[in-house]
């Protein structure tokens, strides 16, 4: 007997990644993102200018404190957070409408907004980005050539305080070397996507099938 094999949408995985500012988190995302197309990368909001060769809407919606402090009162975001002096937040109609299309989002923040999601979305898969060391960080921050010295020298020392919340995640890797630190992230992603529950979902049809007296 022949079956009509249907495989089911399940809702996307929302996947949070932050760090310390120099860990190297963005260049992480950004290559992971090449490698996996089936994941939406979440755009943030933030009152910080931009930096040359930043984008609105590709690396940052850049908004004014006040239009920001007014859509938290309205309830526009999933999750905020003030950072470094400026404020970050995660469009929360954005994220749901990707997730109940199917697809995965990923929120590239800082631990502040990933312990809001925990709490909001507590199936979420989080994962904090190490340095290799605190040479290296430093080195990072300097070597990028976008801020000023006192705000690399203030990043520096909330690093530490950020560093501190990297066992409340699911996934901490070390970026050392990047192209390791590159397959851990993908695999953490991999694996997460053959997690039961979610093949269940997927594949009900063919595990009923399989299942089935006489099949």
């Amino acid at each position: 007997m022949l079956h009509t094999i249907m495989n089911i949408e399940a809702a996307g995985t929302l996947f949070v990644v932050a760090a310390p500012s120099g860990a190297g988190k963005s260049t992480l995302v950004n290559a992971l993102l090449e490698r996996e197309s089936a994941i939406s990368l979440s755009v943030s909001h933030t009152t910080r200018p931009p930096r040359p060769g930043e984008m609105y809407g590709r690396h940052y919606y850049f908004v004014e404190r006040e239009e920001f402090e007014r859509e938290v009162a309205e309830g526009v975001f999933l999750e905020h957070a003030e950072v470094h002096g400026n404020l970050y937040g995660t469009s929360r109609t954005t994220v749901q409408g990707l997730l109940a299309q199917g697809r995965d989002v990923l929120l590239e923040i800082d631990w502040q907004g990933a312990e809001q999601i925990r709490r909001s979305k507590p199936d979420c898969v989080s994962v904090f980005i190490l340095p290799p060391s605190r040479a290296e960080l430093e080195r990072r921050l300097r070597g990028r050539g976008s801020d000023a010295p006192e705000v690399i020298e203030r990043r520096l020392r909330n690093s530490r305080g950020e560093i501190a919340h990297a066992h409340e995640f699911d996934y901490v890797l070390v970026n050392d070397v990047f192209d390791d630190a590159l397959a851990d992230l993908q695999a953490i992603v991999r694996a997460v996507r053959l997690r039961s529950a979610l093949q269940w979902q997927r594949h009900e049809a063919l595990i009923a099938e399989l299942l089935a007296p006489g099949s």
